[in-house]
């Protein structure tokens, strides 16, 4: 085995804990430093359940990836032989509210560790030195009701959120061309499963209809978005990390296109099963309301590339993960992920 040492950023968040508990299940030779701001969406606690073998190979340093000394430090003490680049705000209407922050983190933060990242790879010459910048297929735009984004649809981000993820791509891919830094991007579609902060639509949705308030869906709610499971993501994550050609773009998505009214009446009708309620009655808890401004109609994602490239494609079937994340709010949700609460987010 060559064992690995890795940097992840923003990985007590919700797609970056998933990643780091499986990565460590896949590879028992790997260590993580899991380097996060600890801000509203990222949660420690997300942790306490490793086992003592996981736990020992995963240090939790709270930090923020603009820290250029801290960053030095880190990978002076560690040489990371990758990088993992979770950490963004990603909240499409805290965006249109407050855009200068995400200006700072994924943009200015992003430059800053790709800066760090260069000078340690220009003073050790990894060979096998990966820069993994984990990225949103919201950069693309919006679709109509065909086709499919690929590696080569051109950028037309509609939100502060998603031309903040576009500049730091832009970035990424100038430190390949310019610098040579091996450099990898992945664009994703809409992931869920557990430990997903309810500002999102799923387990927002899941938490109001266990508390009975009502249930917020933006303008008709037949905007559509390609569904891939935390875990499915986490695994084209790894095999982009250990296949993936450096100054490429890999596309990731679930196959598994719905409107967002029918994923708002999927889960009201899983949770009458589990809550023992009869006729509808979690359906009738649903309010539309003025759309966002922006807000992309269409988002589906063409994964051939990494399907036929490096032999990814998801394994879970998307009721069978939906049942499976509901089954984890439904006893931890309450109390496990934060009680703020705010409309739905569907990006």
């Amino acid at each position: 085995m060559n064992p690995k040492t890795l940097l992840v950023t923003g990985g007590a968040g919700f797609i970056g804990s998933n990643f780091i508990s499986h990565a460590l299940k896949v590879h028992l030779d790997w260590h993580v430093v899991n380097l996060d701001a600890l801000t509203y969406a990222g949660n420690p606690e997300n942790f306490k359940w490793l086992s003592h073998d996981l736990s020992r190979r995963h240090q939790l340093v709270k930090g923020d990836i603009r820290d250029v000394p801290l960053l030095e430090r880190l990978f002076q003490e560690y040489s990371f032989d990758y990088v993992v680049h979770f950490a963004a705000e990603s909240h499409v209407d805290r965006s249109i509210v407050g855009p200068e922050a995400f200006l700072d983190t994924n943009v200015l933060g992003t430059f800053r560790l790709l800066e760090v990242s260069k000078r340690s790879w220009e003073s050790r010459r990894q060979n096998d030195f990966r820069f993994l910048h984990v990225s949103t297929d919201e950069v693309y735009g919006s679709l109509g009701p065909v086709g499919y984004f690929t590696e080569q649809t051109p950028y037309a981000p509609s939100s502060p959120y998603s031309a903040s993820k576009a500049g730091s791509d832009h970035f990424v891919n100038a430190y390949f061309r310019t610098y040579g830094l091996p450099t990898i991007i992945t664009n994703c579609s809409n992931n869920y499963g557990p430990y997903q902060f309810p500002e999102k639509l799923i387990p927002l949705i899941i938490l109001n209809i266990i508390e009975k308030t009502p249930l917020p869906v933006y303008g008709d709610g037949k905007n559509v978005r390609d569904w891939l499971f935390v875990i499915d993501h986490c695994d084209a994550l790894i095999r982009v990390l250990e296949h993936g050609e450096a100054g490429n773009t890999y596309n990731i998505g679930g196959s598994a296109e719905r409107q967002n009214i029918e994923i708002v009446h999927l889960l009201c009708d899983l949770l009458d099963i589990q809550l023992g309620r009869t006729g509808g009655e979690s359906r009738g808890l649903v309010r539309f309301v003025a759309d966002r401004p922006g807000h992309d109609r269409r988002y589906a994602i063409d994964a051939s590339k990494i399907r036929n490239e490096l032999g990814w494609q998801p394994r879970h079937a998307f009721e069978d993960a939906l049942k499976t994340t509901v089954d984890w709010y439904f006893p931890h949700g309450l109390g496990g992920v934060g009680q703020e609460r705010r409309l739905p987010e569907v990006d």
